[in-house]
């Protein structure tokens, strides 16, 4: 007797705790607007000591879905006048370290044009930020059985903030486009916060 009292209170207490509100989809990060028009950063569940960062995407990017769940967020970026395809930046944090993942972008540029590997380190709001450039035949990883990209570029972020594994913030696309953009992701990379 004792037990159905307890389920039939448990079940009381299930559905007064249900509202009415629609859940929001399995998998679909959210955004929130900021003064500026951009969005920030979708959400991944911070915890404590974990080394959560948030930032602001420029206007013009557009937020699409990711192609798989290592991914936090994926970014469009519209190709300039003449390439024939756009940019996409995405984020995550696979883990590795800096030297890693920057040594095997590296590879999957083959030939490297000549002088476009860059590095250079900034903080910004107290994070360190690796940036890294390269560019010339991207073959990817692993392209689904497309041909290698003539011209093409990658401009990277790595941060690396007070716990947990770095993020990688990582546009590849055509090299005429990846100059475009190059001002609106010198933008992301000085809105990059602790949270």
């Amino acid at each position: 007797m004792s037990v159905r009292l307890a389920v039939t209170v448990l079940c009381g207490l299930l559905i007064a705790g249900c509202d009415d509100k629609k859940p929001e989809p399995s998998g679909t990060p959210v955004s929130t607007s900021v003064s500026t028009g951009a969005t920030a950063k979708p959400s991944s569940s911070p915890k404590s000591g974990s080394g959560e960062i948030a930032w602001q995407v420029p206007a013009n990017w557009k937020e699409i879905p990711s192609p798989n769940a290592m991914r936090l967020a994926t970014y469009l970026v519209a190709r300039a006048d003449g390439d024939s395809d756009d940019a996409e930046m995405s984020v995550s944090r696979v883990g590795g370290g800096v030297s890693a993942n920057i040594a095997r972008w590296k590879t999957q540029f083959e030939p490297v044009k000549p002088d476009s590997a860059k590095q250079s380190e900034r903080e910004v709001a107290g994070l360190k930020v690796t940036i890294y450039e390269v560019a010339g035949t991207y073959s990817g990883m692993g392209m689904k059985g497309g041909a290698p990209k003539e011209n093409w570029a990658l401009l990277a972020a790595i941060v690396e903030g007070k716990g947990g594994d770095p993020w990688f913030f990582k546009m590849t696309g055509p090299e005429k486009t990846i100059k475009a953009a190059a001002g609106d992701f010198d933008s992301l990379v000085n809105s990059f916060k602790p949270k």
